[in-house]
């Protein structure tokens, strides 16, 4: 497809003619039968891909790469620091698991369209109960492992699962953290009582298995039968995701079969320019959308190998974590969230680590899942000396809407900037009324219908509440984050649309604010809110965490940052507070709480996310914020 072609011509083809661009790159999949229309667009705001056509998600992703020579081939590598423990486990291992363990599914009575939670750890186990739904035709929905019972008596009850797979526990940082006794308190709170749980036991601790529901892996692992692919069609769905720190009704993101498989095995060509073959390592967790989409599907459809990771960038034992697994594994695409890397230049703001590892394989560094601050970019391309992509995308979209696609034609990298509109997404930048704006002036960043495939049809059994994104602006997908393209057509994402404050009627981005607070040279990141304020409407306040190692008079950097604020934007700003904290409150995925700080700097209620690291860091923010308006 890109051949000789430029970005340009790809583009247009893929926004003038979807069905026709689509179509050629479905014939990338396998399919057991051909669609009869690409696109159906007979139930506008509903679209479906490659409706009539039939296949198997875990045939493309196993089966077909062992029938065709990459049985050999190690599908996954994992690396656990934790426990001390790589293993490598070729496509034929790994089809051989997944067939057996799809057969103890079958056994107790898990057909197409049933659903299926998986509550695990970063463990190759959690892979193979996720293609062993989808070579049953069952819907999976991963919860991430050592969600609070109540998170996933939620999600229980709204998926409905006969079975549910989890393992005795999970490990985080030095502890171990017991996932049976929150299993079971989840299953005593739902309404809905999944009849069967399968129970892997891990060596640093074993669980009480409850009789006549609860199995051992190992144990009906020993006995099953291999199940073969049961075939689905390209609408049905693949799995459900709920969005991380939803309370009360959760929201299901839905993946469909045809249009995720295609899109996935398109997008690891054209925008991560990998080749079957190479190592490709998200240093993410099953539970989020990355790992769904580039731990396990994308990789395995294009006959990569993975990298499962159990362990964090720093600590595990030390900032060199990820170069040592680059080495010692070859790898060539590395993609991970922008506080990864802060973590690390926050530990090792001279890269010293680096030095003790040959990353020579490496060939791109891939960041998404928040915005990435033009320092952080800076000093990331400044130490690797390869290119180094934002790209920017949703758990709605399952793929990335904006990047510099690596393998179309690769364009001058713009700090701040995830580059252009991937091909296949028609993103235009919206007034409230809903009308275009000129590029340089920020407004909506919304995506006009239809959504390209792999990106949700609707919400699990939820139309209703998937008609909310695309009835706001009708006709379009409003993906409620704000931003610009400048003239050269360059995509600046400036955050979500209520990180705009109104300070004294002057519309401000606190994203601008953020990314001046992390030019200086003691910060290692940082969050700027708008704080109630009777007099101006809104304030900015900022909170920003140092870099190891400095020890200067906190005052003193404050006044510094208050300064380069008033510098660059002015005194319009009125940015004249900031707290300097030890951390920022993280979701295990390495997301900043935004809208937990934001409901804190303005002492609205807030309930702890479920996703959350480590809760004592409100505690501080909230000591902080206090403190702020206070002073103000």
């Amino acid at each position: 497809m890109a051949g000789s072609l430029k970005y340009a011509d790809i583009y247009n083809e893929s926004i003038t003619d979807p069905a026709a661009f689509w179509g050629k790159a479905a014939e990338e999949i396998q399919w057991v039968k051909k669609w009869d229309k690409v696109l159906d667009d007979s139930r506008k705001p509903f679209y479906g891909w490659f409706v009539g056509g039939e296949l198997n998600t875990c045939y493309n992703a196993l089966d077909y790469h062992v029938e065709n020579g990459r049985g050999n081939q190690a599908a996954i590598i994992y690396d656990s620091p934790m426990t001390n423990t790589v293993l490598k486990i070729t496509y034929n291992e790994l089809l051989d698991q997944v067939a057996r363990f799809a057969g103890v599914l079958k056994d107790m009575g898990v057909k197409k369209g049933d659903t299926v939670i998986i509550y695990m750890p970063m463990i190759p186990q959690a892979l193979t109960a996720v293609l062993a739904c989808a070579r049953l035709g069952a819907v999976h929905s991963v919860v991430f492992g050592g969600f609070a019972p109540n998170e996933l008596a939620i999600r229980i009850n709204d998926a409905q699962p006969d079975v549910i797979i989890s393992a005795s526990c999970g490990i985080e940082g030095k502890k171990v953290i017991p996932y049976k006794p929150l299993l079971d308190e989840a299953i005593k709170l739902a309404e809905h009582k999944p009849q069967k749980t399968v129970i892997y036991q891990r060596s640093q601790l074993a669980a009480d298995l409850i009789a006549g529901r609860d199995y051992n892996w190992d144990e009906v692992m020993k006995t099953a039968k291999k199940a073969d692919c049961v075939t689905v069609k390209a609408t049905d769905p693949l799995y459900i995701l709920y969005t991380s720190g939803t309370t009360g009704k959760p929201k299901g993101v839905m993946r469909d079969n045809g249009g995720y498989a295609v899109a996935l095995k398109w997008s690891m060509k054209y925008i991560y320019d990998v080749k079957p073959g190479e190592v490709f390592w998200a240093a993410s967790d099953v539970g989020w959308v990355v790992g769904h989409s580039y731990i396990i599907y994308a990789p395995l459809l294009y006959g990569c190998t993975t990298i499962v990771y159990e362990g964090k960038p720093i600590g595990t034992p030390d900032p060199g974590a990820f170069w040592r697994v680059i080495a010692q594994h070859g790898v060539s695409v590395l993609f991970t969230a922008p506080t990864a890397f802060r973590a690390i230049k926050k530990e090792d703001p001279n890269a010293d680590y680096l030095k003790k590892y040959d990353i020579k394989t490496l060939k791109y560094l891939f960041l998404a899942g928040e915005r990435l601050d033009p320092d952080t970019y800076h000093w990331a391309s400044g130490m690797l000396k390869i290119p180094v992509v934002d790209h920017w995308w949703q758990t709605e979209t399952g793929w990335p809407i904006a990047a510099n696609c690596m393998g179309i034609e690769p364009f001058p990298i713009k700090a701040g900037s995830p580059t252009k509109a991937v091909p296949g997404y028609n993103v235009e930048i919206l007034d409230n009324n809903g009308k275009k704006i000129p590029n340089g002036q920020e407004g909506a960043v919304s995506i006009k219908l239809p959504l390209p495939p792999g990106c949700l049809p609707t919400l699990w059994k939820d139309d209703k509440r998937y008609l909310e994104y695309v009835t706001e602006i009708p006709g379009y997908y409003v993906t409620g984050d704000g931003g610009f393209f400048d003239q050269d057509g360059y995509l600046f994402i400036m955050g979500r649309i209520d990180d705009v404050i109104n300070v004294a009627g002057h519309r401000l981005s606190t994203g601008a604010m953020e990314e001046i607070i992390a030019k200086h040279k003691d910060i290692a990141e940082c969050a700027v809110f708008g704080m109630n304020e009777k007099l101006k409407g809104e304030v900015p306040v900022g909170f920003a965490v140092l870099k190891a190692g400095v020890n200067r008079n906190p005052d003193e950097i404050v006044k510094e940052l208050v300064q380069m604020v008033r510098n660059d934007i002015g005194a319009v700003a009125c940015f004249k507070q900031c707290a300097i904290v030890k951390a920022l409150p993280k979701t295990r995925s390495g997301k900043t709480l935004r809208s937990t700080m934001r409901k804190i700097v303005n002492q609205q209620q807030y309930v702890v996310p479920s996703t959350i690291e480590d809760a004592s860091v409100l505690d501080v923010i909230k000591d902080a914020a206090k403190k702020l308006a206070a002073e103000a």
